[in-house]
């Protein structure tokens, strides 16, 4: 609930600091007092347009702060948790209006957006007679409204993952068959990729090898001159084997007389004699193994040539067209495979849609049933509240099933409360309907009905009790009284009727002070009250049959109060 405003520099106020209670609040005054200029300033702290003419003459600096007790679960709370404020016991929300133009606003001390503002007025407070286009006169609250009226959350829990499969499935068949339109257009395509790619069968480091084995062969001729030129520098008749078979026959001939001393030179002749004849077989086997192949030569040059034409065509290595090769022949596959899984996705599909659509029926009926109730409420509050050639009636109309693009996870259901104010007038929405007083009982009354249903907020009413008086203006404080009782209720009044009603009475009252003018909030006393309810009902003049009259209408008589 709103438990404290302060205002400061606002037009005729120039400081004000008010406490509230539960229960109805009554707010009265001369007019032209200041209890628009309260009003404004409230709108203001809520997040309406900064208003810069409000600034109080010869002030660089207006401020708003409005003060509210809030349970934990209390919606709020949940929008502040994602912009990052913690919830607490107390939420304060400020507003500034500079002469620079600026309008600074912070919730609990956090700099906000004023669109965040904005939000979170709208859950903390409901204004009827200002700022139309919020609360009951936006259309797009009557589905929200009646749901609660409904009490179906569980419901509406089901019908909201219906929804979601349902999308999620759809999205999904979509996908599958834009990807198999897409393959369609290419599959003659992919099946001759494959079908080369099957005939080609290319291996990783293939290319590699071959452009080695090609580099041996085109030096076949240049090879085998360097083996013949090496074969006969070993084994010609002054070559290097005969040379040292004539030194090692040499040195073996004196070795015994030598003592010992040329044993290590006779180790070295023979070990140098065994490579060197080693060396020669394998000059021989080497020169045995590259016998040229003309064709084979062919056959790498077309191998290469292949498999760097596949690699160009599918832009990438040649050492990934193995891999390119699997991918591809898995999509052909799945193309191939892909009438079964278009038929598993459709009758995915045709089961979230069919649970989303017994759902919505469910919803749709309850919401018709509760619509009903709703509207014979509503009706039995008009007459009281000269009404009585009034009707109320609450749409609730399901969108075309060829239209469903626009069904949404709260169903098919468009809801929107409507009324005629006089004999023979259409049904309209309801903002559109009436004007003036008949619009602010015709909200009244819709309010009384749905108090109990709606999330906790603060009821603000602008004199609801234009234009009646008597007992009518008293059905409009008794039912205020009622809404008191569920929510915090604020009405501003001209109507002694509904002014003794009140749990708690605020006069408003200017006054001239050095040279301006100022405006003033007191809350008043049992025998205040007498006196502000007399005056209303008299004038400015006050009698003592106006002192009686007031008593009366606040439940009581001369000797108690």
């Amino acid at each position: 609930m709103l438990s404290y405003l302060s205002v400061r520099n606002i037009v005729l106020i120039e400081e004000l600091k008010l406490d509230f209670k539960t229960g109805l609040t009554v707010l009265t005054g001369e007019t032209g007092a200041g209890k628009s200029i309260l009003l404004d300033s409230l709108g203001l702290a809520l997040g309406a347009r900064a208003d810069f003419g409000l600034l109080r003459k010869g002030s660089d600096r207006a401020s708003v702060s409005a003060t509210f007790e809030l349970a934990q679960d209390h919606p709020v709370w949940a929008v502040l948790d994602e912009a990052g404020i913690e919830p607490s016991d107390t939420l304060i929300i400020k507003r500034q209006l500079r002469a620079d133009g600026k309008s600074p606003a912070s919730i609990n001390d956090e700099p906000v957006s004023v669109n965040l503002l904005r939000q979170c007025g709208d859950l903390l407070v409901e204004i009827q007679g200002q700022f139309e286009g919020r609360g009951l006169l936006d259309s797009r609250n009557h589905l929200g409204l009646l749901d609660r009226a409904c009490q179906h959350d569980d419901t509406l829990g089901k019908l909201k993952e219906a929804y979601h499969g349902w999308r999620l499935a759809d999205k999904a068949l979509m996908q599958a068959q834009s990807d198999l339109a897409k393959a369609k257009e290419e599959e003659e395509w992919l099946r001759d990729a494959v079908e080369q790619l099957d005939l080609l069968s290319p291996q990783q480091g293939e290319d590699e090898a071959l452009s080695q084995e090609r580099t041996l062969y085109t030096n076949l001729e240049k090879i085998a001159e360097a083996l013949a030129i090496a074969d006969d520098a070993l084994n010609a008749e002054a070559g290097a084997e005969t040379a040292l078979s004539r030194a090692l026959s040499a040195v073996e001939r004196v070795a015994d007389s030598g003592a010992g001393k040329l044993d290590t030179a006779l180790e070295a002749l023979h070990r140098t004699m065994a490579e060197l004849s080693e060396a020669s077989a394998a000059l021989g086997q080497a020169s045995a193994s590259l016998e040229a192949d003309p064709a084979r030569l062919t056959e790498i040059d077309d191998r290469l040539h292949e498999i760097r034409t596949q690699a160009r065509k599918h832009n990438c290595t040649s050492d990934d067209l193995p891999q390119m090769h699997e991918t591809l022949a898995l999509r052909l596959a799945a193309l191939d495979d892909s009438s079964g899984n278009l038929a598993e996705l459709q009758a995915k599909l045709r089961e979230w849609h069919d649970y989303y659509s017994k759902v919505a029926t469910l919803i749709s009926e309850r919401r018709q049933a509760v619509a009903a109730k709703l509207d014979e409420a509503v009706m039995a509050e008009l007459p009281p509240l000269k009404l009585e050639a009034a009707r109320f009636a609450t749409l609730c109309r399901a969108i075309a099933t060829d239209d469903s693009e626009k069904w949404t996870n709260l169903g098919w259901d468009i809801v929107r409360f409507e009324a005629a104010a006089n004999p023979g007038q259409d049904l309209a929405p309801i903002e559109k309907a009436a004007s003036g007083g008949e619009l602010a009982r015709f909200l009244l009354a819709l309010k009384v009905v749905l108090a109990r249903t709606e999330a906790p907020k603060t009821l603000i009413f602008d004199e609801v009790d234009s234009g009646v008086g008597g007992a009518v203006a008293a059905a409009v404080g008794e039912r205020l009284a009622r809404l008191g009782a569920v929510s915090q209720t604020l009405v501003i009044t001209h109507s002694p009727q509904v002014a003794a009603k009140g749990a708690h009475h605020y006069k408003i009252a200017k006054s001239a002070h050095d040279d301006s003018v100022i405006s003033r909030t007191d809350m008043l006393s049992p025998q205040d009250r007498v006196e502000e309810i007399a005056r209303m009902l008299a004038g400015e003049q006050i009698t003592d049959e106006a002192r009686a009259a007031a008593i009366t209408l606040l439940g009581g008589d001369n000797a108690t109060l």
